[in-house]
């Protein structure tokens, strides 16, 4: 698979993923995590909902931000062959909430939250969330060798007297001090930072790191050799294993 951009990543998880797991932390500072649909997608950002009454609303407009991860593949196979075909995405970022906008929508496009919440008076209680700033990971297991790649999500929105004012009586402020960029949509401060595993100049083409590596994804060709990043796994095998200290981890 070749590189993609924010809005495929995205339509992966709106679509073929759908349900995913949502994380904050509480007043003690401990983590927790809840089932949420994503809702709603478009080329930079996802939009879910979430009731005015749940802890969860309440941790997401003291923090204003979310950690985001799920996953699909391997339909009708068994738990251990579906592993293998796996495709996940894992999203970190800040969060704001936009109200009632694109309520109507969420419902329109997924007709099934009609049985949750039958009629307009039941649906009072929602309010809709978007990421505004933050990165992406993709990881697909269904190719050899693994792909992983990173990605920038959000879209950087005109502040609205109504968000401020909800984020201020949870003893906050939502909004946006970055600039947005007109081609990316997304803030000058967002990037994607790298990270895992890289071979130094301290390298001595020793190929020990080869023998251990499960996706054989290190450029040997030239020295110092080189970690091919987009199927790396993160074990760790080459960090452990270089007699020269080569292997840095970031």
């Amino acid at each position: 698979m070749g590189s993609m951009e924010t809005r495929e990543y995205l339509k992966i998880l709106k679509n073929e993923i759908h349900t995913t797991v949502m994380a904050t932390v509480d007043q003690e500072g401990r983590p927790v995590a809840r089932v949420i649909d994503v809702m709603l997608v478009d080329d930079t950002t996802l939009y879910f909902i979430t009731a005015k009454g749940k802890e969860f609303y309440r941790q997401l407009m003291e923090q204003q931000f979310v950690a985001i991860s799920g996953a699909c593949g391997g339909d009708g196979m068994d738990k251990q062959e579906a592993s293998i075909h796996m495709k996940a995405i894992s999203i970190r970022g800040k969060v704001r909430n936009i109200g009632e906008e694109k309520l109507e929508e969420v419902f329109l496009k997924n007709p099934y939250m009609n049985q949750i919440y039958p009629n307009p008076a039941s649906r009072k209680a929602l309010e809709v969330f978007c990421v505004t700033e933050g990165t992406g990971e993709f990881f697909d297991l269904s190719t050899k060798p693994i792909t992983r790649a990173s990605f920038i999500v959000g879209r950087q929105d005109e502040d609205s007297d109504r968000s401020e004012g909800l984020a201020a009586s949870y003893g906050s402020h939502c909004s946006n001090d970055s600039e947005g960029s007109e081609h990316t949509g997304t803030s000058m401060n967002a990037k994607v930072e790298k990270n895992g595993y890289f071979i130094t100049d301290a390298c001595v083409g020793c190929r020990k790191c080869i023998t251990v590596c499960p996706q054989v994804c290190i450029d040997t060709e030239t020295t110092p050799f080189r970690i091919r990043q987009e199927h790396c796994l993160h074990c760790g095998n080459c960090l452990d294993i270089c007699p020269a200290e080569a292997v840095r981890r970031k």
